[in-house]
């Protein structure tokens, strides 16, 4: 199973650049892993297993090294979750594939993105709900 997981790393020391950059910087290497980091998180992309074992493997390093200090590491783990650009890829194909099929001279779409987030019980206008919504 495909999974996304966001991961903080708070080292309780002044000097808390180093230990962060040094456990980004060999999550990087593990190419079956797709890696973004930005100033609050870094978010990884993969099969759920081997995400798991290398973020095992990466913290327990992290905690092990010489004169390491107190390491606090804050996780989100979203199952079933692909990277953002594997969901636009299949969405500009299908977008391409309807446009092709109408033969119409121009379509436009309109989206918009909220990732993560789950429908509403009753989508307001609509009548629709999770119970009837198709899945």
């Amino acid at each position: 199973m495909r999974a996304a997981v966001e991961i903080s790393m708070y080292p309780l020391t002044g000097d808390y650049r180093p230990p962060i950059q040094a456990f980004i910087d060999r999550l990087n290497t593990h190419p079956e892993l797709t890696v973004r980091t930005n100033t609050l998180a870094t978010q990884i992309w993969g099969p759920l297993d081997q995400i798991m074992a290398i973020l095992t493997e990466e913290m327990t390093r992290s905690a092990a090294a010489g004169g390491a200090p107190q390491l606090v590491f804050v996780m989100k783990v979203l199952p079933g979750l692909d990277p953002p650009e594997s969901i636009m890829a299949i969405l500009t194909e299908e977008m391409t594939r309807s446009a092709a099929a109408t033969g119409a001279p121009q379509l436009v779409f309109v989206m918009k993105v909220l990732p993560g987030l789950d429908p509403p019980e009753s989508a307001p206008g609509t009548g629709a709900s999770r119970a009837n919504a198709p899945r």
